[in-house]
């Protein structure tokens, strides 16, 4: 069988914070927005529909935790959910915090903006607050 292995492209562009029971939880490495992904550590899922059906249904919850942390953490005016994969055709579900004056808004967050990295405090800190919730 084959073994779980993150597409180069996610690894390029996002930090990893967690495991969770299905996926791992990263953040796009990019300071312009609260950015983050679910990426279900199953090899070879291309499509939500590929997914066993208990899978689906984690994938369901652990998207929804997630969810409800970015709208405490960040008070988001939309919280954006997307599993696009035109150019990374490995399963992902990025969780975007909108606000209605971003840089961005109210277009998608895709290329708008060259990536500002991430500062290496507030990496260490989401990794201490995805090391300490309870899904």
């Amino acid at each position: 069988m084959a073994e779980f292995e993150l597409h180069p492209q996610l690894a390029k562009d996002s930090l990893h914070l967690a495991d969770w029971p299905l996926s791992q939880v990263r953040v796009i490495n990019d300071a312009s927005f609260p950015w983050f992904l679910l990426v279900p550590r199953i090899p070879n899922i291309i499509e939500v529909i590929d997914l066993s059906e208990n899978d689906q249904q984690q994938l369901w919850r652990e998207s929804a935790f997630l969810s409800h942390w970015l709208k405490a953490e960040y008070r988001p005016d939309k919280l954006n959910l997307a599993a696009i994969g035109n150019k990374v055709p490995q399963l992902h579900l990025h969780h975007i915090a909108r606000y209605t004056d971003d840089p961005a808004w109210p277009d998608p967050v895709w290329g708008r903006l060259p990536p500002q990295p991430l500062a290496e405090q507030e990496v260490v800190r989401l990794q201490q607050v995805f090391r300490e919730l309870t899904l």
